[in-house]
């Protein structure tokens, strides 16, 4: 009898499927727009500090919104990825800044070059975007199985801390409904080429 889980790997392997026909131009040509959408909304008017994540493959692009946000003086943290797949953290200072680093000898991330200021920097920001594959209305996401960020997630929700949640995803990745369990925290707003969709119940 399959479950959520099973649900889960299945739409995985599809929405990687169609990612990996797409290019890094491709993931470019919506990175404008995504900042557009991610700066316009009301709570980043006030963030100081957020956390976010450099793009790969097919992911929509984050550059633009990176570079727009330390232009403003937004302090940018940086995921680093340890061994055991939990998430230190350090401060975007431009692209020069970024090291390139295999993972699992097939996928290159761009990490943050600087000091690491530890797992626990992300309690103190005022908003995280959140890598994805897809998306629904209500917040559930659906993220590459790795469990990085539902640890991220966790962390954030043992200290009290309740930063604006964001997804970035292609308009396909939107969907009607995303397999869930329980242990799965929604996000508050996913952002889309075409819209900006806030979770039903947020805001």
């Amino acid at each position: 009898m399959s479950g959520p889980d099973d649900a889960k790997r299945g739409l995985r392997r599809e929405l990687l499927a169609v990612r990996s026909r797409l290019t890094g131009d491709d993931a470019e040509k919506t990175a404008a727009v995504l900042a557009r959408r991610v700066l316009s909304l009301p709570e980043m008017a006030g963030a100081r500090t957020v956390a976010a994540y450099v793009s790969v493959g097919g992911e929509p692009g984050t550059g633009a919104l990176l570079e727009e946000l330390r232009r403003r003086g937004v302090r940018v943290l940086l995921p680093v990825l340890l061994p055991d797949d939990d998430l230190d953290w350090a401060e975007y200072e431009g692209p020069a800044s970024l090291a390139e680093t295999r993972r699992s000898g097939r996928v290159t991330l761009h990490e943050p070059a600087g000091p690491r200021l530890g797992p626990e920097a992300v309690t103190g920001v005022d908003a995280v975007l959140l890598p994805g594959l897809a998306a629904d209305l209500s917040g559930r996401r659906l993220g590459r199985g790795g469990g990085s960020y539902d640890r991220v997630l966790a962390r954030l929700a043992a200290a009290g801390a309740d930063p604006l949640l964001l997804v970035l995803l292609h308009d396909h990745e939107l969907r009607e409904e995303v397999p869930a369990e329980p242990h799965d925290r929604p996000v508050h707003v996913v952002l889309t080429p075409s819209g900006t969709h806030r979770a039903r119940g947020r805001g």
